[in-house]
């Protein structure tokens, strides 16, 4: 299986997209000090995932979401498909 996720830091304020065989595996790796972009903030947490059978598919819809250049849509995505308070 392949995931499309979606994790954000609350210190940064910021949203990030990928993809990744191992979800849990690459929040932790976001999470390390590491010199990228998602190394600096240590607090990104797990909004959103979809499941794919292949790399290809997942890094497809990585694409897409990132092609909308827009936290709305994101939100949107998120909101869409969250459990909701009862």
């Amino acid at each position: 299986m392949w995931y499309f996720y979606i994790i954000y830091s609350q210190s940064r304020d910021h949203y990030y997209v990928g993809h990744s065989g191992d979800v849990r595996e690459r929040l932790r790796r976001h999470n390390s000090n590491h010199k990228g972009f998602t190394g600096k903030a240590g607090d990104w947490e797990l909004v959103y995932t979809e499941t794919y059978t292949s790399k290809k598919e997942a890094y497809i819809r990585e694409r897409q979401v990132k092609g909308w250049k827009s936290r709305k849509a994101i939100e949107r995505l998120i909101e869409r498909n969250s459990p909701k308070n009862v």
